[in-house]
């Protein structure tokens, strides 16, 4: 069995986040697909199961569980899907519990994935374990179906930040993202709007690397507070990765991004038997 490894968000090698993408024509077993992924010990490694060539349903899972809502291995597998299918410039993923994902090959190497919004809620309190998680002010706090997203002062602070990862654990599996407006006046960053970094335990990962379902909260939270309907991000990780997100209508956001192929391989797993 063939799978691939893509670095996602990002126009060169080792930067971005590192993808595992398996191509299926009918899904293995869950407990094989965790087994995969829990080997493979990436953020994520996305199954997807051909329906025909501009179709397909797709999962997602982190080395510890499966996952409801993945961007950047939706961009990994586009990546490796209009590789396969030169004359194919569209795909529609089919993901339980969210609809269908709209994929467009844009000029250039970018790809273009169309995602349902999720709108973060102001909370009027944040949790005191999320609080003394973090070693920066906060200025006020969201959250969205996986996460608290807090939002500080400066993107100073968020690259400063030094979080605990054992307090964040017991937020009850919730992820914690940090996000400011990039004021850095760094030659490096001056292309970008904000700067955000994202949090991950409870997933078996400390650090997600470069987030796409995230931006899908930030980009609606940023366009309230500065009015912008499209924002450059940066996921300020050590791998760094930039996503260019616009607000659609519909609750819907674009996200565009590129990606490297870093390896082909074959799984040798005939000798395995799941029931």
């Amino acid at each position: 069995m063939k799978m691939y490894q893509v670095d996602a968000f990002s126009h060169e090698l080792f930067k971005g986040n590192p993808a595992a993408v398996l191509l299926l024509d009918e899904w293995l077993e869950d407990a094989l697909m965790q087994n995969i992924a829990l080997e493979n010990n990436l953020s994520e490694t996305s199954f997807a199961k051909k329906i025909d060539n501009e179709n397909y349903e797709i999962r997602w899972f982190s080395p510890v569980k499966e996952v409801q809502f993945c961007g950047y291995g939706t961009l990994a597998t586009s990546f490796v899907i209009f590789n396969d299918h030169q004359q194919i410039n569209s795909i529609t993923f089919h993901v339980k519990d969210m609809g269908e994902f709209f994929v467009e090959r844009l000029v250039g190497g970018q790809i273009s994935l169309n995602l349902p919004a999720q709108i973060p809620q102001k909370l009027e309190q944040a949790p005191d374990l999320l609080i003394k998680a973090l070693n920066s002010e906060i200025l006020e706090v969201y959250e969205n179906p996986q996460a608290y997203i807090a939002v500080y002062k400066d993107a100073a602070s968020i690259l400063a930040e030094n979080p605990d990862f054992n307090l964040i654990k017991n937020l009850g599996g919730k992820r914690v993202a940090i996000t400011a407006i990039n004021d850095l006046a760094l030659a490096e960053f001056k292309n970008y709007d904000i700067i955000s970094r994202y949090f991950t335990p409870s997933m078996g990962i400390d650090e997600d690397p470069v987030t796409g379902s995230l931006h899908t909260s930030l980009m609606p939270l940023w366009k309230e507070k500065t009015g912008k309907s499209e924002i450059t991000a940066y996921q300020a990780s050590s791998r760094g990765g930039v996503l260019y997100c616009r607000l659609l209508g519909n609750d819907r956001v674009e996200i565009t991004g590129t990606c490297r192929l870093y390896m082909e391989a074959i799984l040798n797993l005939n000798h395995l038997k799941y029931k």
